[in-house]
């Protein structure tokens, strides 16, 4: 009786989150402007600093379930399709105008929002076909398998960092894997569509958890020097197997690093005729996974 009670109460939830909530234009607005003043506040105050509450303005599984709250919301899919890329039309630029007075960045920062722009422009048609999860059909389920994959990745990404420095990034894997169970109930009755959905997903885990490595950490951060670098400079590692990099804001010197594994290996950068050279190393301080970028003093150096 009492677990009746329970999955009864959560039903209730469910549809209420999932369903029941008029979502005018006036609510996405203000879910876009509340949601963009949350992460903005994550971002800036340095006690949230590698913390999963950080992750919120950095990768998208809260705003994967966001998106899902306004798609299901809506009566219509291209009502679903507005209405969630308005949402993130609002709220991603948001996120780093708050944040302009506080960063060292300034307006540079809005270099980083290209990426979420784009991100953006595919929810109009995201959200359109999402909105069929409201069939709880085979094709609903279709629908949600992406989705699902993209959870479980990301999820097992932050039990990676986890592992290393517990019990940080613990909340966010608890966060992606409950989306996914969450999900699978809320938008499924029937048993066999859930132990597929799970399947999937199980199958993602395993993939990811036994094929890859532990170590995943990625850093933006300027270059020691404060070099400025033409557009078309172009970032190496000497040894991939490291990770990669990308240069963000070539006149800021801002570059993206991403390491999979402890250790060290030379980044060049090659602008024109001028190569810069730096040592890029992994480490560990206190838990928390950390890219050390030091320049290499010598001829070619660009220094």
């Amino acid at each position: 009786m009492i677990m009746t009670e329970t999955k009864s109460a959560l039903r209730r939830f469910t549809d209420k989150l999932f369903g029941g909530i008029n979502m005018s234009w006036v609510k996405v607005i203000l879910f876009a402007v509340i949601t963009a003043v949350i992460t903005a506040v994550f971002l800036i105050l340095p006690i949230f600093d590698h913390t999963s509450f950080r992750e919120m303005g950095t990768y998208f599984e809260a705003w994967i379930l966001f998106a899902v709250i306004v798609m299901m919301n809506c009566k219509k899919p291209l009502e679903s399709a507005l209405k969630t890329f308005v949402f993130f039309l609002i709220s991603q630029p948001l996120i780093y105008l708050f944040q302009v007075p506080f960063s060292d960045m300034g307006w540079s920062l809005f270099g980083y929002y290209r990426y979420w722009f784009l991100w953006t422009l595919a929810t109009f048609p995201m959200a359109f076909v999402g909105w069929y999860l409201k069939k709880r059909s085979w094709l609903s389920l279709i629908i949600l398998l992406p989705v699902i994959g993209l959870l479980a990745i990301a999820g097992c990404g932050f039990v990676k960092q986890a592992i290393v420095g517990f019990p940080r990034y613990t909340v966010s894997s608890i966060f992606c894997f409950t989306q996914i169970l969450l999900y699978l109930y809320a938008f499924f009755d029937d048993i066999k569509q859930r132990l597929v959905g799970l399947a999937a997903a199980g199958i993602v885990i395993a993939i990811v958890m036994f094929s890859s490595s532990v170590i995943d950490v990625t850093v933006n951060t300027d270059l020691p020097g404060s070099p400025s670098f033409s557009d078309s400079a172009a970032v190496s590692l000497e040894d991939s197997s490291y990770g990669e990099a990308e240069i963000t804001d070539p006149q800021g010197g801002y570059v993206r690093i991403h390491m999979n594994k402890f250790g060290s290996t030379i980044m060049t950068v090659r602008d024109g005729e001028k190569t810069y050279l730096y040592q890029i190393e992994t480490i560990r301080d206190n838990g928390i996974l950390l890219i050390d970028v030091s320049p290499v003093s010598g001829e070619g150096a660009g220094q």
